[in-house]
């Protein structure tokens, strides 16, 4: 629990919260020794070129390197975990992002996040040497939260300039449970159990 005060405290002070300078100096050893030890992983941020007036951020967002880890630690289960949904997207959110992660070294990819200065948010983006690249929102389920992700998906297809970096080859919403399908726009529905290399 020490370990999930310490990453949401670091990325409050990266917001701005407070005196960001001296918080990120005072939480960046703790952060440097969970990555030492593979507790939590930097996934980098994606800089394509923008057609819009956003500016791309820079700063890697941290994952739990194992989000079972966590579950152990506060020593939870399904129940309570079903009882805190948000809580619990997050955890999902680190699985597949450690899913991703692996399945994307072994296609010789890449796996970035998406923030921009409109507060545009994307969870995850996958890109080829080739510069073919994949936008991923990760849901726990649920029909509003999947148009809200597909929705997210499309503002960043537009505001990504597709003279200079391509158009996505896919637009995906990974869920928790389901089947997977093509929604009209265009969107790949795809449970986290279909996934693989």
């Amino acid at each position: 629990m020490v370990y999930h005060f310490r990453l949401a405290y670091g990325r409050a002070s990266a917001a701005g919260n407070g005196r960001p300078e001296m918080e990120r100096r005072a939480v960046a050893p703790y952060l440097d020794a969970l990555e030492r030890r593979f507790v939590v992983e930097k996934v980098p941020a994606w800089r394509p070129h923008l057609a819009s007036c956003a500016q791309a951020r820079k700063a890697p967002k941290l994952h739990l390197a194992d989000p079972s880890l966590t579950v152990a630690a506060l020593e939870t289960g399904v129940d309570a975990l079903m009882r805190d949904l948000r809580f619990a997207g997050r955890l999902f959110e680190s699985m597949v992002t450690r899913d991703m992660q692996v399945y994307a070294g072994a296609n010789r990819a890449n796996v970035s996040h998406y923030r921009d200065s409109q507060d545009l948010k994307v969870d995850l983006v996958i890109t080829k040497p080739d510069g073919r690249w994949a936008a991923v929102e990760v849901k726990l389920g649920g029909r509003d939260a999947i148009d809200k992700a597909a929705a997210a998906l499309h503002r960043l297809r537009a505001r990504v300039d597709s003279a200079s970096q391509g158009t996505p080859s896919r637009l995906i919403v990974v869920t928790a449970t389901g089947y997977a399908f093509e929604r009209p726009d265009g969107v790949c529905v795809v449970p986290i159990t279909t996934l693989g290399p």
